[in-house]
């Protein structure tokens, strides 16, 4: 089992979170997520899953990792993705 940290882009709010919580743990492999907006991070533990699916899942997403070229279309991505959050913790 590997537990990583994985610093990312674009991390706003709560709305954010629960679409990266919700994503990220539906991918096979994938046992637990937390996400911090504070810290800009996203706490992954996982196994028989390869640590690139994860990025690549968080850059569809509009979060791409900090180190990562962040262009508009992520941003404009992540802001989608964050309005989807927000409208799913009104439920």
């Amino acid at each position: 089992m590997t537990k990583e940290k994985i610093i990312i882009a674009n991390l706003k709010c709560s709305g954010c979170a629960t679409t990266i919580t919700k994503e990220i743990s539906a991918l096979n492999g994938v046992s637990k997520v937390s996400v911090d907006p504070s810290n800009d991070s996203v706490d992954v533990t996982y196994e028989n899953i390869d640590r690139k699916q994860i990025i690549d899942k968080l850059h569809h997403l509009g979060y791409p990792e900090a180190t990562e070229e962040n262009g508009m279309l992520l941003q404009l991505k992540s802001y989608a993705s964050c309005m989807i959050g927000k409208l799913e913790n009104l439920n």
